[in-house]
């Protein structure tokens, strides 16, 4: 039996002798240190079963993105194995987008970020560059912000929209819920399964039932956001959990990752964009049980990135 190809669609890489996070100092401090791919690697490595095809680098929210670009420049350089990266801007018609950034991602979960920033009408000029120029946007917002991002997607259906960490779930209440339901309905967005503490096993479950039965399986991505996920859970524990509820799943863990970010895998790994069946035109919400939703089933949430 051949091993597991996976795709991580979010982890983060940076050195603080060169790189300053200012949100590390809201932390709890366990992971002020630094990362690099070769840490990663080494994570999967160990993982048996597995072959780590490689990843998408997920800007860091530095206080220098022009220094972070060169960084990850000259990362994807060395190493292949970075498949793409998410570089950071700020959305609007007229934005900065570097050459090397399959995409861009404006953090909309930090302190800093305007309530409804995503509804200004630059930024949803912003999302029809994008779409015009083939760049997906990368979305991280804060969980009571969900319905205003909705509401900005929905204007630009055409754009490719990559939503981090369930939408930054915290408990699967009705507003959360409702808000899943409608993310489902939109044609090209996708949802990365990651972000979640994993002490409430229950919970945990739950949760990733629910995001199964809610959304299309072409429309599900294999996340880690490693090293953050340090804080919450570990990457082989939240690697064992998913793999649990989704199998051996390879869109799961790597096709829907080369649609969404529009990837080209060496023929060496006998992949390609075109290896994997497109996604549906037009995602359906599935039927599903009965939820919890409304119900508050976790407990304070670390900052995630």
């Amino acid at each position: 039996m051949s091993d597991l190809r996976v795709i991580d669609t979010h982890f983060h890489v940076w050195d603080l002798a060169v790189q300053r996070l200012p949100w590390l100092e809201g932390t709890d401090g366990s992971i002020s240190k630094t990362y690099t791919f070769g840490d990663l690697a080494d994570i999967y490595a160990q993982m048996d079963g597995v072959e780590f095809v490689g990843g998408v680098y997920v800007e860091v929210d530095c206080s220098d993105a022009l220094a972070e670009d060169a960084i990850v420049y000259d990362l994807m350089e060395r190493e292949p194995r970075v498949l793409a990266a998410m570089l950071r801007g700020s959305v609007g018609p007229a934005m900065r987008v570097p050459l090397n950034a399959a995409g861009i991602r404006e953090p909309l979960h930090v302190d800093g970020a305007a309530r409804g920033r995503c509804l200004e009408p630059s930024f949803i000029d912003g999302l029809a560059a994008l779409s015009a120029a083939g760049k997906p946007f990368e979305s991280c917002n804060r969980v009571g912000e969900l319905e205003d991002a909705y509401r900005a997607f929905s204007q630009v259906p055409e754009e490719t929209v990559i939503l981090n960490h369930l939408g930054n779930v915290e408990r699967m209440d009705a507003a959360w819920c409702a808000a899943m339901e409608r993310f489902a309905a939109l044609p090209n967005l996708y949802v990365k399964v990651s972000g979640y503490p994993t002490a409430d096993s229950g919970f945990v479950r739950e949760l990733l039932a629910f995001v199964r039965e809610t959304f299309s399986a072409d429309r599900l991505l294999y996340a880690s956001n490693w090293p953050v996920v340090n804080m919450y859970s570990s990457l082989a524990e939240h690697f064992e959990l998913v793999r649990d509820a989704f199998g051996d799943d390879e869109d799961f863990f790597m096709g829907n990752a080369v649609r969404a970010y529009g990837l080209h895998i060496g023929k060496e790994r006998a992949c390609s964009k075109e290896s994997f069946a497109p996604p549906s035109p037009s995602p359906t919400i599935r039927a599903r049980s009965t939820w919890s939703c409304g119900v508050a089933t976790s407990t304070t949430w670390p900052t995630r990135a």
